[in-house]
């Protein structure tokens, strides 16, 4: 199966209403409409694949300062030839970015999807949004991708990044 298909599949389960049902019809007729929707080199958009790295027995969540962007973000990023999931792209990206190893999705699939703009020629970013439970002992290291890395509590996350990653850390506790 492709990755492709596999997105296909994760997003056809993904039942939900409102925004969140509206986005994912948005993803779907995108990726009927484009076989290449997956990649970068995709100039309509293209899917991506993050993590929120939580630690729940402390009440917090790691947060990576992005390098292009300078916002306090979840891990994740572009989808590659090699990942043969949505989840195993999201949790390879949460583990690259966040340097720890160990990390496992919640169960259950993505917990949120966010549509954002980027700069031309690709303008569109539709993330699907995982969870990444931290290991009890885990220790974060900064990537190549970012200026810092921090554990922020659950309260402190509105104060220091966009709402995105608000609704995505609220859906994440809900699932949790």
């Amino acid at each position: 199966m492709s990755l492709h298909d596999d997105a296909i599949l994760v997003l056809k389960a993904y039942e939900r209403d409102g925004e969140q049902g509206e986005l994912r019809t948005a993803y779907l007729d995108h990726l009927a409409a484009r076989p290449d929707g997956m990649w970068k080199a995709c100039e309509a958009g293209h899917i991506t694949a993050s993590a929120l790295v939580v630690d729940p027995s402390r009440g917090r969540v790691l947060l990576t300062l992005h390098k292009k962007l300078r916002m306090w973000l979840q891990m994740g990023g572009h989808c590659e030839p090699g990942d043969d999931t949505l989840a195993a792209a999201a949790l390879r990206e949460a583990t690259e970015e966040s340097g720890i190893e160990g990390l496992t999705l919640l169960p259950g699939g993505p917990v949120t999807l966010d549509r954002h703009p980027i700069p031309a020629p690709c303008n569109w970013h539709l993330d699907v949004q995982y969870a990444a439970l931290a290991p009890v002992d885990a220790v974060e290291a900064i990537s190549d991708e970012s200026l810092d890395v921090r554990w922020f509590a659950y309260d402190e996350v509105a104060g220091v990044a966009d709402a995105s990653v608000v609704r995505l850390l609220e859906a994440t506790r809900a699932a949790l």
